[in-house]
């Protein structure tokens, strides 16, 4: 497809963060204070639940209490990335919806190991394969506690910037958890905005391609992430990629700032396609916030049967 000859240009490059940051190694404890597991090696290895990046997460059974955990090694060290991760882990211990820290081993120069709550059900993008996709009502639930904690999260001024299918966890009564804060980062009372582009490139939202050096808003571009796993969960594939199709990360960057966003189905309700319409809006200005989506009627209408359970 051609583009028009009077298309203003986009810069498709990546934009470098201002400060390339150099790991640095502060060797200071990172133990939690009153940490369930005092000893990582009361902990039994059961299985490899995923790896990536120097990172492998296990599930693990405390073998005194006979209590099973999630444990992600990290290797390499504490970075101050990962320092960072560690403060939202402590500091987002009281919310429903964020996976729980029950622990922290290792020093700064070591391989840090970080027990989490096992959340059984898994990740939402092995349960959308299993099932090829989810129902509406079930999708709200999910969108109501995503957006809960994700209303908790931009409250103590963390963004999440990578927030996916893979990254929402869920309990077998479909508790939703915010998982994987490996990028996230805590903003400074002087910060409101940043141009560095990280995540992952099939969920960020336009800004994050062509911010043209500008600093935009980053708790916006967690909602266009939400906005595009929800409806990826309706249809049972990403918006972008058909079914079949190979992920290419140039055409998909191409689409997500040149093509209008993706719509849904006629099927669909009203309320739930003006929901998603919300999330994607490609001016980050005018996409809704966290808060306001809460009061939208497609999440109205889940809060009034969140006392329930959901199954698929």
């Amino acid at each position: 497809m051609a583009l028009l000859s009077k298309r203003p240009h986009v810069n498709l490059r990546l934009q470098l963060p201002k400060q390339v940051e150099i790991p640095q190694y502060i060797p200071i404890p990172l133990i939690l204070p009153m940490q369930e597991v005092q000893c990582l090696s009361d902990l039994e290895k059961l299985q490899v639940l995923g790896s990536g990046n120097g990172r492998t997460v296990y599930r693990v059974r405390h073998k005194p209490s006979s209590k099973v955990y999630a444990l992600k090694v990290i290797r390499g060290g504490a970075t101050n990335q990962v320092r960072q991760e560690i403060e939202i882990l402590r500091c987002c211990m009281d919310s429903p919806n964020i996976v729980r820290c029950h622990g922290v081993f290792g020093e700064s120069f070591d391989d840090i190991s970080i027990l989490m709550e096992y959340v059984e059900a898994g990740p939402l993008d092995v349960l959308a394969k299993a099932v090829g996709s989810l129902s509406e009502t079930i999708i709200a639930n999910i969108a109501y506690q995503s957006l809960t904690g994700l209303d908790y999260l931009h409250s103590k001024k963390i963004v999440h910037r990578d927030i996916k299918p893979s990254n929402l966890l869920v309990t077998r009564e479909m508790q939703v958890k915010i998982a994987d804060f490996g990028v996230s980062k805590i903003m400074t009372s002087s910060e409101n905005a940043c141009n560095a582009c990280v995540g992952t490139s099939a969920y960020m939202s336009p800004e994050k391609f062509d911010s043209n050096g500008q600093d935009y808003n980053v708790f916006a571009g967690d909602v266009w992430s939400l906005g595009l796993t929800l409806m990826e969960l309706y249809i049972g594939h990403h918006p972008y990629i058909q079914p079949g199709q190979e992920a290419n990360n140039k055409s998909l960057i191409w689409e997500i700032c040149f093509k209008e966003p993706p719509c849904m189905p006629k099927d669909a309700s009203e309320h739930f396609k003006d929901f998603i319409k919300c999330c994607l809006q490609k001016d980050s200005t005018k996409r809704w916030t966290v808060q306001k989506l809460l009061s939208h009627p497609f999440i109205i209408g889940a809060t009034q049967n969140v006392t329930k359970k959901s199954t698929v």
